[in-house]
This record gives C-alpha cells, structure tokens and sequence, in this order.
C-alpha cells in the first residue's frame, strides 16, 4: 500500500497522479489491470512514470498529448504556456489495444502491473523532427537519438492510474519523493537550497565546488543525484552512491547538505535538459542549481565535434531564472592551485599561476585504466579506494570489438586472426559470428530490416553482458544500420570499438566464392546489402581496415598494436 499526499508541488499548482492509498480499492484495480490488454514499458517510461507519480515533472500528470508534445517541441511550453523543455511521452507500437477509448495496462519488464492508461489520444511522432528540435540535430551518436530508433511509432495519452511505483531495494533509506524531500529542507530551516546535479563521482573539485555554492547563498546543498538512466558508459549508480555517501559522511556538514536519490532518466539534452532540470529541482525544493561546463552534454557528434557549446546550458537557464524560481549557480572550469592547496575557478587566476588538473578522460584512462591510483589533491582516499575496487586496471577489464562491412569485406577472417593473437597474449575472447548468432541466438529471424535490427541488438545484448563482467568479445557481423549499431555501442558502453572493414563493392564482387553478389545482380537474392539493400558505414570508428592490398594477418596486427596501446592487452 503506497500513501502519498495528493498536496500542490511548488511552483506550478500541480497535483499529484492518482496513486491508489486505499488497499482494497488498489486490490479491485490491480484485478482489473490484470484483464486488460498490456503495454511492457521501457526502462526509460518506468523512470518517467515513476516522476509523473510523485510530481516531480509538475505541472505534468501523464504522458503527453499532441498538443503538448508538439508545443514542447517548438517552444520548449505546453500549449497552456508553462515552459517544459523535454517531452515525456508513452511511444507504443500499433495494435489492435491501442486505439481512442480503450484502456491498456503498463507493465514493467518483470511483467509487474504499475498503471493503468486511459488511452484518450493516440498519435503518430516524427523522429527526425524530435531530434533535430530537442537535441539539435538528427545524429545517431546521440545515445537518445540512436534509442529512438526502436520507440514505438505511436504515442498514446490520457488518464493515468498509477496502481505502484517501480521497486528499488537499493539504497531505499536516500529515495525520496518531491514532498519528503521538501520537508527534510524544511526542518533544516534555511531559506536557500542548492541543487547539484550530477551523473558522475563525485572528486575533491566537485567537493569544493559544491561547499562554494551552498555557502555564496548561505543555503543548503542538496546533492542530488540521477540513478536512473545516464549516459551509456557512465560509472554505475551503486558505485556512485557508495561515493557520495562517504563524502557526505566525512566532508560535509550534517546540518548544511542532504544526500537524497533521482530516479531520473536523462535525455543528454544539454541546455533543454538543463532548465528541465531547474523544473525538477524547484519540485523538489530547491531555489538554486549548480549548472556546469557542458551540463547533461552526451559527448562528440559523428564528427568529433561537441553537440552543444560548453556554456549554453548556463545562458538558457539563466534567461528563464525569474520564471523557473530557480537562479543557476554556474561555474567555469576549477583547478588546483598547488602552493595553496585549494581549488578555484580558472577564470580567476592569473595567466602563469601554478595549477594542476586532471580531466575526467584522464581519470579512465591513465590512473584506472593504468591501476594508477589516484592522487590525494584529486580525490579522497574513500573516493579513490571505492573506484578503484569497481574499475580494476584495463587489461582486467572487458572490451568489444564491433566489426561492420559488406559481406565478404573479410569481418570474419581478420576476426580469427585477431581472436587467435588474443589467445596467445592471454586474454580470453568470445566471438559472436553473425552466420553462427543466425543459426543459434537469432535462429527463425529473416533479413527484413525489423529482423536484421533484432539480430545485431541481440548480438550487443550479448556482447554488453559479456563486457560486463570484464571479458573481451569480438562480433563480426554485416550490421548495415547506423542507429543499430549505436544502439550496440550504447548497450556495450565504454570499451566498444567499431572495425569498419571498409573494402569496396567492386572488391568484394570480384572475389565473392560463394557468388551471392551475382545472384542478387540477376534478382535471385533480395534485400542483399550494397545491391539492393543500402549499408550506411560509420561516419566516425576506431578502426577503419580493408581487404584490398594487405592480409587479415596485417590488420589484426594494426588492431592488437592498438589494445596494446590503450592497455587492454599486455604486451609480452
């Protein structure tokens, strides 16, 4: 039995979803719910319902309308003028159940019933459009962009029964709903409250940083962080909050700061997810968030190039602080000053001052990737110590090679070379063969786009778990889909890398042995990759190798040269 006041969020008037307190009604609604047609909701729809139940998306108190979704898109308001920069929408795909009056129960991926949806609105979405208006551009690099890929086409909308929330036994004592959360800051009796997003550990910079803030509105640090869906590749949350809680413990002041969870998913939508967060933690209680340097930024485009300007999330929320209720507290980069040992904004120094400084690429690659610890100025020796428990040295830890080509661009034969280097250098290695995954895992699946895309998912399903627990496998499919395999590299996180065997069309013809290429010339073959069925190459890989003019024994060298480098192979 769930009791949550239905009382108003601040600021907007919002009320709370309908959330069942009387047991014998929700047993009637959850007998109910369990005749209905279902609809199994994604992760990510699990954390927004969740946030819709306890109002924190207030003034929102169900998935988005057209109406809505569309404003959303173009003016960052719902259409009755409120400003909601991010669009929290219930994508499905089309049945027989999902149609204008009819009512579908949402279940999570445990096949537990968590709401009842009244379906009042059922409406088609474009996906460009929504990614070129929410992230700026249409480009499968970003995680969210690349996910979208398989949302359903439709969205639906209408009454929402929320029967429970979302079980979460982990770190049960720090999950709070917006109104404990508001009367925990209440009793700590200060009239400011600071709001510090983050997705990341937490380093002696950000430490400093945070104790700054609190202390320039003389407020109190809510340390608020997503333990939702980050970006792919980030540290986990366990991993995470075991971090914050030993600072919180031994570096901040009991009556000044609140540790308290989110179980966010986050869109990586730089300066819209950054005023979207304002709107959260204004639900939540606080008047000020700390908005950083490239804030909720999801990394390089296809380009190399960075989606978003490393201070434009501070510009938006600073231009709609009066109306948000929540004034950022933006910061430029900090740096150690050595002689002092202090940190301060490097926009504050002078040119030749003594600094040091460690970037967070630096942290994954050259002290954990290294097994290097790292140093006292940079991170608390309970920080250090738990970070280098959950990420050992890189060659102790798992990696994907992702190879991507034509049929017979020789994906397979450096595969086995390079498979056979690895096992002579000691690593263990196992190899997803797209013709083998077809005969076992993905046994039944045709080569229609929608199977195709199953069977590489699949295989990065595979592959993630497989890397997870810290071992090295190599894929050797055709993968012809770009936004597919980003899906993989998203699944998979830090340690993919993409083998683009880039041999050309004309190449591989010429020395096609099985004659598959001349069969889908003459019309025998259909929907055959670089015939009649496009291949989209990476716009941006790790390895770009090619069967024409060199060996497969030559370019598995090019790539083990390279593991070596980065430290996931030992060199002897």
């Amino acid at each position: 039995m769930i009791q949550v006041k239905t009382e108003l969020i601040a600021p907007y008037g919002g009320r709370l979803v309908n959330l069942l307190a009387a047991s014998d009604e929700l047993e009637a609604k959850m007998e109910f719910a369990g005749n209905l047609p279902s609809v199994q909701v994604s992760a990510r729809v699990e954390c927004d319902l969740e946030l819709l139940a306890v109002g924190a998306f207030s003034p929102l108190c169900g998935f988005m309308g057209q109406a809505d979704f569309q404003s959303v898109l173009d003016t960052m308001r719902l259409t009755d003028g409120t400003l909601f920069p991010i669009p929290i929408t219930l994508p499905v795909e089309p049945n027989d159940a999902i149609a204008v009056g009819n009512v579908v129960a949402l279940r999570d991926r445990r096949n537990n019933i968590l709401a009842i949806q009244h379906i009042d609105e059922v409406y088609a979405w474009d996906l460009e459009e929504t990614a070129t208006k929410v992230f700026g551009k249409n480009d499968t690099r970003h995680p969210i962009v690349a996910e979208m890929h398989r949302w359903g086409k439709l969205n639906i909308a209408g009454r929402l029964e929320v029967l429970q929330l979302p079980h979460h036994p982990d770190f049960a004592e720090l999950r709070r709903t917006p109104a404990e959360t508001r009367a925990v800051l209440e009793f700590y009796g200060h009239e400011n409250v600071v709001a510090f997003q983050t997705r990341n550990p937490l380093h002696r910079v950000h430490e400093a940083l945070t104790k700054r803030a609190a202390a320039a509105v003389d407020g109190v640090l809510m340390l608020h962080p997503v333990v939702g869906m980050t970006q792919p590749g980030d540290v986990d949350h366990y991993t995470r909050v075991r971090v914050y809680k030993a600072l919180i413990d031994n570096y901040y002041e009991t009556d000044r700061s609140l540790l308290s969870l989110l179980p966010l998913a986050m869109r990586m939508g730089g300066p819209r997810e950054a005023v979207w967060h304002a709107i959260i933690r204004r639900n939540y209680g606080a008047n000020h968030l700390i908005v950083g340097r490239d804030h909720a930024g999801p990394g390089p485009d296809s380009q190399g190039n960075p989606f978003y300007g490393p201070y434009d999330a501070q510009d938006l929320v600073m231009a709609h602080a009066e109306e948000l209720g929540v004034k950022p507290v933006p910061f430029t980069e900090m740096v150690y000053l050595e002689d002092e040992d202090r940190y301060e904004e490097s926009s504050r120094l002078p040119a030749d001052a003594k600094v040091r400084k460690i970037s967070g690429t630096q942290v994954r690659e050259d002290y954990l990737g290294k097994g290097v610890p790292l140093p006292r100025w940079f991170s608390r020796p309970e920080v250090a110590h738990i970070l280098a428990d959950s990420y050992p040295s890189r060659h102790r830890r798992g990696v994907c090679l992702w190879f991507t080509g034509l049929s017979g661009s020789g994906k397979s034969t450096t595969a086995e070379c390079i498979v056979n280097l690895l096992l002579e250098k000691g690593r263990n290695v196992t190899v997803l063969d797209g013709d083998v995954v077809r005969t076992h895992l993905s046994k039944g699946l045709g080569f229609s786009k929608e199977d195709r895309d199953t069977n590489i998912r699949r295989i990065g399903y595979v592959a993630s778990e497989i890397v997870r627990h810290g071992g090295m496998v190599v894929c050797a499919a055709i993968s012809p889909y770009r936004a597919t395999r980003e899906n993989a590299r998203n699944m998979v996180g830090d340690g993919f890398m993409e083998i683009h065997m880039a041999t050309p069309l004309e190449y591989v013809e010429a020395h096609d042995v099985k004659g598959l290429y001349a069969k889908a010339r003459r019309g025998e073959i259909k929907g055959f990759t670089g015939i009649d069925d496009p291949y989209e190459p990476p716009l941006n890989p790790e390895f770009v190798l090619t069967a024409e003019g060199t060996t497969p024994e030559d370019n598995a060298r090019l790539v083990i040269d390279k593991l070596v480098e980065l430290g996931y192979v030992l060199n002897g």
